[in-house]
């Protein structure tokens, strides 16, 4: 009997395999629909995250909005767009600062079968450097955001919105001039069910 997504949506919130590992204990967080033609795959939820269950719900979330040119009501709207990070509980802060990465379990356990629930995925924004690791392989996340075109239109590589990303766009421009128009672009045609739009050629050095 073929597994259905709520089949699978109450599986992954049943799920155990990480719990001695994960400070706060499991709180899986992903926004998910058959009919989702957009996909935001991120690196694992922060403390406000696993607090609130609603992913990108914090700063690095109204950044990230913002580059994509859309509003709240737009970007939770799971009908159209799907919130799938590479590990799925909030995995704890390092020794030095900062967010664990991803528990390495959770992708290989669930990424393919949540995807597989996906049918109509059009687009797949792909922010940060552990997910552009798990699906884009090695490489270095700032050329990858400059080269963008090179992964059109299946993948669009960009960094991870934090608050650290603010100082990277202002000693890189492009990604504000040509990056930034280039992404509002793609998700207003596949919102909207069009076909990607023609991208200019990368502007010269």
């Amino acid at each position: 009997m073929a597994e259905t997504l709520q089949d699978l949506l109450d599986a992954i919130r049943a799920c155990q395999t990480c719990a001695a590992h994960l400070p706060l204990g499991p709180r899986p967080v992903l926004h998910v629909s058959r009919t989702a033609r957009l996909l935001i795959a991120s690196q694992a939820p922060g403390t406000r995250v696993h607090e609130t269950g609603q992913s990108f719900n914090d700063a690095s979330g109204d950044r990230l909005r913002g580059w994509m040119g859309i509003d709240r009501a737009t970007f939770y709207d799971s009908s159209r767009i799907a919130l799938v990070p590479m590990g799925l509980c909030y995995p704890g802060r390092l020794p030095q600062g900062g967010d664990c990465p991803p528990r390495p379990e959770c992708a290989p356990q669930w990424r393919a079968r949540i995807m597989a629930q996906m049918p109509d995925i059009r687009l797949t924004l792909v922010v940060g450097s552990y997910a552009q690791q798990h699906i884009l392989g090695k490489g270095r996340v700032s050329e990858r955001c400059l080269d963008f075109r090179r992964y059109l239109p299946r993948y669009f590589p960009l960094p991870h919105p934090s608050w650290r990303t603010g100082a990277w766009e202002r000693r890189t421009p492009r990604f504000g001039s040509d990056v930034l128009p280039a992404l509002r672009a793609c998700v207003q045609a596949v919102l909207a069910g069009q076909p990607l739009p023609v991208i200019a050629p990368a502007p010269a050095d």
